[in-house]
C-alpha cells in the first residue's frame, strides 16, 4: 500500500470536509466579529485558515484534488489581492511538492516493473524524492551509462484516485467557483477528468516528450529532456537542473522574469507548430530557467518537464485563431462574428450584435495589441472582474457564447499560461511570436513577402 489514500470512501470524506470547513469557519469569523474584532482582521485569518486547509486535503490527497489545486493555482493572479495574498504562498506549494510515497512503495513498483535486479541498471538511486506531482513522484539517479536520470514513479491506484477526486470535485464545484472569479470550474474539472487516462500512460508521455526533445535539440532557448527508458508505470528520463519557475516568480530579478516569459510565451506558441503537439499542463512547476542561453552562461533558457497532457494538433494550432485574433485587432466585427458562428462558438440559436462582441473581445487580446506588453495581477484581476460581474455587458455577453470542444485545451493553456505571466509580471514581446509562430495571425500576402525578402 502507498500513503496515497485510496478506499473511495476515506477521499470522498476528506474532500466533503473542504466546503464543511468553508463554513465552519465562516461561524467562527462571525463570532469573532461578533466579539468586537475588527472584520478586516477576521477576514484575514479566516482566508489563511481556508488556504492552509485547502493545501493540506488537497496536497494530502495527491491525485485529482492535487491535479485540481495545480490548475486553479496558477489563476490566482485573477483573485482580489486581499484574498490573493493569503492564497498565493499555499496554492503555489501545490506546483512544487506533495507528501512523499514510502521507500517500500516505490521499490515495489520498480521490483514489478523493472525487475528484482532493478538497482543494476543504476549506479546510484536516491531513496528520497526529488519532486513531488499528482499522479506520480521522481525519484534521482544515475543510469548505468553515467547520465543523471529523473525517475517518474507512479503511485499504486492513481488512476482510481484520480477518478474518484474529480467526481467528488465536481459534486461542489459551485462552492469552489469563487475562487476564481469570471471562471467556471466545473468545465475545467470535466477537462481534467478527460485527460485522466492519458496522464497515467507514460508511454504516451515518453512518446510527446521525446518528439519535443528531438525537435528543440540544441535549440537556443527551449530545453527538453531525452527519455532514457520507459515502462508501465516508470519514465526515466535525463536530469535537468535548474531554477523553479515558482523560484522566479518569488524572488527572480526583473530580467529573469521578463526573460521567463518572453521563453514561455515562445513555447506555447512554437511548440505545437514544431511537434505538432501543445503542452497542456503550463504551470510553474513544470519550468525551469537554466543559464547557457544565446547571450552566454548570464542569459537563460527554458527547461520544459511532464508531457503527460499534451493536445495533438498535427496541423499546430488552427489557423482560424491567428486570423480571427488578426482581424478583431483590425476593427473586422462582422467578418469575426461569422467566423465565431462558422466555429461553433455563437450557436445557431443565438444572435449577437458583432460590434457588441468585438467590444467584448479587444480588452482581453490587449497583449497582441501592441510591441511590448506587462503581464500583472492588476491587468488580470480587472479582465476577471469585468466578465465575472453580473451588472456588465462583459458578463451578460460572455455567458451566450459556447466554448467547442475542439478549443476547451487550448483556450485552459493560454489562459493558464496568461496567469503565470502575470503571475511573472513579465514584460513580453508577444505579438513578435504571434507573427512569427501562430498561423493566420500575419496575411499570406505578407508572409509571402517576407519569404521573398
Amino acid at each position: 500500500m502507498s500513503d496515497l489514500p485510496r478506499k473511495a470512501v476515506t477521499r470522498t470524506a476528506k474532500l466533503a470536509a473542504l466546503p464543511l470547513g468553508f463554513a465552519g469557519r465562516a461561524t467562527w469569523g462571525l463570532g469573532k466579529r461578533i466579539v468586537g474584532e475588527s472584520a478586516e482582521i477576521v477576514g484575514r485569518e479566516l482566508q489563511q485558515r481556508t488556504a492552509e486547509q485547502l493545501f493540506k486535503v488537497l496536497g494530502e490527497l495527491k491525485g485529482g484534488a492535487m491535479k485540481f489545486g495545480q490548475a486553479l493555482s496558477v489563476f490566482e493572479s485573477a483573485l482580489p489581492e486581499e484574498i490573493a495574498g493569503p492564497y498565493r504562498a499555499t496554492l503555489t506549494k501545490l506546483q512544487e511538492a506533495a507528501p512523499p510515497m514510502p521507500s517500500r512503495t516505490v521499490h515495489g513498483v520498480l521490483d514489478e516493473r523493472l525487475g528484482e535486479n532493478w538497482r543494476d541498471l543504476f549506479l546510484e538511486f536516491e531513496d528520497k524524492p526529488a519532486a513531488a506531482a499528482s499522479i506520480g513522484q521522481v525519484h534521482r539517479g544515475v543510469w548505468h551509462d553515467g547520465r543523471e536520470v529523473a525517475v517518474k514513479v507512479q503511485y499504486p491506484g492513481a488512476g482510481e484516485a484520480l477518478l474518484s477526486d474529480l467526481n467528488q470535485l465536481s459534486r461542489f464545484a459551485r462552492l469552489l467557483g469563487p475562487l476564481v472569479p469570471g471562471m467556471d470550474v466545473k468545465p475545467l474539472i470535466a477537462e481534467l477528468r478527460d485527460r485522466v487516462s492519458e496522464e497515467l500512460d507514460y508511454g504516451l508521455e515518453a512518446q510527446a516528450q521525446q518528439v519535443h526533445a528531438e525537435e528543440f535539440d540544441g535549440d537556443p532557448d527551449v530545453v527538453v529532456p531525452g527519455v532514457v527508458h520507459q515502462t508501465d508505470q516508470v519514465l526515466i528520463t535525463e536530469w535537468m537542473d535548474g531554477v523553479p519557475l515558482s523560484e522566479i516568480i518569488s524572488n527572480g530579478s526583473e530580467a529573469q522574469r521578463n526573460r521567463a516569459g518572453q521563453l514561455l510565451a515562445r513555447f506555447l506558441f512554437s511548440g505545437p507548430a514544431r511537434t505538432g503537439l501543445l503542452h497542456a499542463d503550463p504551470h510553474p512547476g513544470n519550468f525551469r530557467l537554466l543559464p547557457g542561453g544565446p547571450d552566454g552562461e548570464d542569459d537563460w533558457r527554458l527547461g520544459v518537464l511532464d508531457f503527460g497532457t499534451v493536445d495533438r494538433l498535427p496541423g499546430g494550432l488552427p489557423v482560424t485563431i491567428g486570423e480571427a485574433l488578426r482581424m478583431t485587432l483590425d476593427g473586422e466585427a462582422e467578418t469575426v462574428y461569422e467566423m465565431l458562428c462558422e466555429e461553433g462558438f455563437v450557436k445557431e440559436s443565438i444572435e449577437l450584435d458583432p460590434d457588441a462582441v468585438l467590444d467584448y473581445l479587444l480588452p482581453i487580446i490587449e497583449p497582441a495589441q501592441v510591441d511590448e506588453f506587462t503581464f500583472t495581477r492588476g491587468w488580470m484581476r480587472s479582465q476577471a472582474a469585468r466578465v465575472a460581474d453580473p451588472r456588465s455587458p462583459a458578463y451578460q455577453l460572455g455567458k451566450q457564447l459556447n466554448l467547442p470542444p475542439a478549443y476547451l485545451l487550448i483556450h485552459r493553456v493560454t489562459l493558464s499560461t496568461i496567469g503565470v505571466l502575470c503571475q511573472l509580471g513579465a514584460t513580453v514581446r508577444l505579438r513578435e511570436e504571434l507573427e512569427e509562430w501562430l498561423p493566420g495571425f500575419v496575411p499570406e500576402a505578407e508572409e509571402e513577402q517576407a519569404a521573398e525578402a
